[in-house]
């Protein structure tokens, strides 16, 4: 009997230091990945080394690094928010009314612009737990194009300048060379990683990826988690919003469009997984960087914005063959 405990306990121990490993091992090649980047861009410009150019790479990353956490929470519950850039745009676009037309209070405008953007994930949450809508892909497809029309109703298609100090101090100021926005992210994803790591509700998210009926079955409200990634996903788009208004100065309506593919390319080349359960919001930073590295050094070689188009769509591609075929492994 002893020795059967004993084999038990070895085979789970086992196991425990394989996975360990295997999350080790993903890291390590994620990191990989973007240092080898960084070189071969090093090597083709000297441009890209530059004070200057790697404060641009960070100020620029840091808008899609909050604006990713959202869509990896859905993708991590096995679903995609696809309406997280119409939410930044309706979010900016009411924060502008209230700012700039209406000259209201500057913290104000911005509450109202993270309430606005929370509501409409809240929205999103109640079309899949009360109307039971089959995905998560076909209700934010329709809640992107409200968002959308929306964004450009409320201000009759302009733009929104003139917004106050104390709203551009985030996506404007820095201390020293570090951009204002790079500690916001910092900060976020410390209490990001904290939320999934340490929390119940983040051990809850990665069990309702991994199987929904299972968690359910567990005790687990399903409803509620989902509630809570999609009003969590509004959030931080409205958030990312803030920091593009600071780095413009403005407020248009059709802001935020396209930033769904960074942030879904960002969050499945940081290892996340279509199927749901798998993923580390550390590793979706890094994703979030090869990604901004990858236009930067783009740009710096002067290749025709269109074909930046096609090689991100190839990136995107590349990523989710990578997933298919790490899910296929684990099943044999």
């Amino acid at each position: 009997m002893e020795n059967e405990e004993q084999k038990s306990g070895g085979k789970r121990l086992g196991a425990s230091i394989i996975a360990n490993l295997n999350k080790r091992g993903s890291n390590f090649g994620i990191i990989m990945s973007l240092v080898l980047l960084c070189v071969i861009i090093s090597l083709l410009t000297p441009r890209f080394l530059t004070v200057a150019n790697l404060r641009n790479v960070l100020a620029q990353a840091s808008l899609i690094a909050i604006f990713s956490i959202g869509e990896f929470l859905a993708i991590l519950t096995a679903g995609i928010d696809l309406s997280i850039g119409s939410m930044l745009a309706l979010s900016i676009m009411v924060m502008g009314i209230v700012a700039v037309n209406l000259q209201g209070n500057p913290i104000l405008a911005m509450l109202v612009c993270l309430l606005v953007g929370t509501s409409f994930g809240v929205f999103n949450g109640l079309l899949l737990t009360k109307l039971r809508l089959p995905h998560p892909f076909i209700s934010t497809i329709g809640t992107k194009m409200i968002g959308a029309g929306l964004a450009l109703l409320v201000t009759g298609t302009l733009s929104i300048n003139g917004f106050a100090p104390s709203i551009l101090f985030i996506g404007e100021k820095s201390f020293g060379v570090v951009p204002v926005s790079v500690i916001l992210v910092a900060v976020v994803y410390t209490a990001m990683y904290f939320f999934m790591n340490r929390t119940s509700m983040g051990r809850y998210i990665y069990a309702v990826g991994g199987n929904k009926e299972a968690a359910r079955l567990s005790g687990i409200n399903v409803n509620k988690v989902l509630m809570v990634v999609y009003s969590l996903s509004g959030l931080f788009a409205a958030l990312a919003g803030i920091v593009l208004v600071g780095r413009v100065d403005s407020a248009y309506p059709l802001a935020g469009k396209d930033y769904e593919t960074d942030a879904i390319a960002s969050v499945i080349i940081g290892g996340a997984s279509f199927a749901g359960g798998v993923g580390d919001i550390q590793n979706t930073l890094i994703g979030v960087l090869i990604i901004s590295v990858l236009r930067n050094g783009l740009n710096l070689l002067n290749v025709n914005a269109n074909f930046q188009t096609v090689v991100i769509g190839l990136v995107i591609i590349l990523a989710v063959y990578i997933d298919v075929l790490r899910n296929s492994v684990k099943k044999k």
